[in-house]
């Protein structure tokens, strides 16, 4: 049902987004104790505000009264992805070549199942991560069929 929900909620918020030239980061249907959230991030270059927010959440909330894809009571949660967002698409990794990364991977490279660093590169499908151990700097490629997860990390 998860899966249908965000399918659906996706077809939904794209047009209201589009129209707003607002990018969609990602949407989580997720149960937190015994609340269910709709949570749709979006984005755009130099960041959203909270008005943004707002009105894609009211005219959202409208498309999704009207559709009614959810049987359960829930909590419809509209934001920005913030410093840590996430990255989904192959796109998310172009554009965030020399940023910082956090990935996790569904099976372990070189002994590893998460690696931390700098995206140095995403060629052909795959991301090259400069990172360090102890005092060495080395590298990493993964292929982007194994990302489970991936994120900016932020570092102080």
């Amino acid at each position: 049902m998860s899966s249908k929900v965000i399918q659906t909620t996706e077809e939904l918020v794209l047009p209201i987004l589009e129209q707003k030239n607002l990018e969609l980061v990602d949407v989580e249907y997720v149960k937190e104790g015994k609340n269910w959230f709709l949570r749709v991030y979006i984005d755009k270059e130099g960041g959203v505000d909270i008005t943004e927010c707002g009105e894609v959440s009211e005219e959202l909330s409208e498309q999704l009264d009207q559709r009614d894809p959810i049987s359960d009571a829930y909590f419809l949660e509209v934001s920005s992805p913030g410093a840590e967002r996430p990255l989904k698409k192959k796109q998310d990794f172009v554009e965030n070549i020399n940023k910082q990364v956090y990935v996790k991977l569904y099976e372990p490279i070189h002994g590893e199942k998460v690696y931390e660093g700098k995206l140095i590169d995403f060629t052909n499908d795959v991301l090259t991560i400069s990172y360090k151990v102890k005092t060495r700097n080395q590298t990493v490629e993964i292929p982007f069929d194994k990302v489970a997860k991936a994120r900016l990390a932020v570092t102080f």
